[in-house]
């Protein structure tokens, strides 16, 4: 049933015209499923991660920075739609400042730091077939932006979901682009190699690579995390940061106690009994950013090796074919992470970041605080927090989707006084807002309005 199973779905693929080594990849997962693998990694097989490197420590000399950026190129996932919040267009078209996006804030950092450094540093988005038009049209405001002889982008991969129940590819014709998922951003390496973008790099002279996600806005290019990486010597390297309450339940980096190699641990990747040894933040100090550095030889002599193959290990991640409708068939999707690699590399290295190089916007909580007084865009288009970022929780029912949360807070409200802020019911906020302390919004049983030049507190309107 399964070699049938796989048999329609590497004939799917190859009809969908998905590179063959795509189709190679997924076939090693599917292989991996069929014979019960999981992905989860127990607590008892791996031990804390210690001994990391912080950057404020770093000693690295100007020539040594200056000189590693130069053969830097800027990768930026930009596959996203979105449509947790109710989106159905790249995530990255996203206004974040005043009238600018995601994407015109990347542009601006890349463009202010060929400036100050002179180095080429051409910006590749690893885009999706669904945000690429758009995507690249909105590029198109940046003339300068283009590096001879390399693209602005290439496309990730795309592999048919499967049914739970048997391991077949899945069939909608209610909407056939949903019997379609990614594979994950571990697809990263595959596309760039496919795609032949990771060769055209390498023959323009560029040698490292810095890749986050597009909805990260603190992972701006960096001439001193760039000459580390360069001085280090390491074939790959992820930036950490310290584990808050906020971080209990996401990916975070581990040691494997059979090898002693630097592991990636996924949520999906921690049974039940392990959560709370995997959500204790003393014990396990650092979670991935997701903002990596690559040697691009290393990555390329990996995958000549490996044809194409690395040997990332398998999330599996059940869900619905329609994730709108709980009641369609269930799915299994085959995926990676691309920060799992960091286990392929023998001397892969770690490097701990403040905070501020992590500013991932997942909810429309993240996009209040985002838009906030609580940062401030410099001349570079790098955000600066003026104080800590408070906790926003505003109410899914009202504010989960951007048409809804843009048609209740037209006008951001002031936060650098706040420390938290919880907003039940069906609130419209007024220009002029202010929040300080711990701020409560209760539920007023019907629409309401927070008016102009309003003041919120622990006591609601003041």
């Amino acid at each position: 049933m399964s070699a049938s199973g796989l048999a329609q779905a590497q004939r799917k693929m190859t009809e969908g015209e998905v590179h063959p080594t795509a189709i190679d990849v997924f076939s090693r997962f599917y292989g991996l499923l069929e014979s019960g693998e999981t992905g989860v990694i127990p607590e008892s097989d791996v031990s804390p991660l210690t001994d990391v490197p912080h950057l404020a420590d770093l000693d690295v000399p100007d020539d040594v920075a200056r000189d590693a950026l130069a053969v830097t190129a800027v990768i930026k996932l930009n596959g996203g739609l979105g449509t947790s919040m109710g989106m159905d267009r790249a995530k990255s078209l996203l206004r974040v400042r005043d009238d600018r996006t995601f994407l015109d804030v990347i542009a601006g950092q890349v463009l202010a730091a060929r400036a100050a450094t002179g180095a080429r540093l051409p910006l590749v988005l690893m885009n999706s077939f669904r945000t690429r038009d758009d995507s690249l049209a909105a590029l198109a405001a940046y003339p300068d932006l283009a590096v001879d002889g390399l693209p602005l982008d290439f496309v990730q991969n795309r592999e048919p979901k499967l049914r739970a129940d048997d391991l077949t590819p899945v069939e909608w014709p209610a909407d056939p682009d949903l019997e379609w998922c990614p594979p994950g951003h571990g697809d990263l390496y595959t596309a760039l190699h496919a795609s032949g973008v990771l060769q055209a790099l390498l023959d323009a002279g560029f040698r490292y690579a810095t890749v986050s996600n597009s909805d990260n806005l603190g992972a701006a290019p960096d001439a001193q995390i760039a000459g580390w990486f360069a001085r280090s010597g390491a074939p790959f390297a992820a930036e950490v940061a310290r584990r808050t309450p906020a971080d209990r339940k996401g990916g975070h980096l581990v040691v494997r106690t059979a090898d002693g190699r630097i592991v990636l641990r996924e949520s999906a990747q921690t049974l039940p009994e392990d959560a709370a040894a995997a959500g204790d933040i003393d014990r396990h100090a650092y979670f991935n950013t997701n903002n990596l550095w690559l040697d691009l030889r290393a990555l390329s002599d990996e995958l000549a090796r490996t044809g194409g193959v690395l040997d990332l290990p398998l999330i599996r991640n059940e869900k619905t074919v329609d994730p709108s409708d709980k009641t369609s068939p269930k799915v299994v999707q085959i995926e990676s992470a691309m920060g799992a690699a960091i286990e392929v590399f023998d001397g892969a290295a770690v490097l701990e970041v403040d905070r501020s190089r992590f500013l991932p916007v997942k909810t429309t909580n993240d996009l209040l605080v985002l838009r906030s007084d609580v940062y401030l865009l410099a001349d570079d288009s790098r955000l600066t927090a003026q104080v800590e970022a408070p906790f926003v929780d505003l109410d899914e029912d009202h504010y989960k989707t951007i048409a809804a949360f843009d048609e209740r807070v037209p006008a951001t409200p002031s936060l650098v006084d706040a420390s938290s802020l919880r907003v039940r019911g069906d609130w419209t906020f007024g220009s002029g807002v202010v929040v300080t302390g711990d701020a409560v919004l209760d539920d007023p049983g019907e629409p309401s309005r927070v008016p102009d030049g309003a003041k919120l507190g622990p006591d609601g309107i003041v």
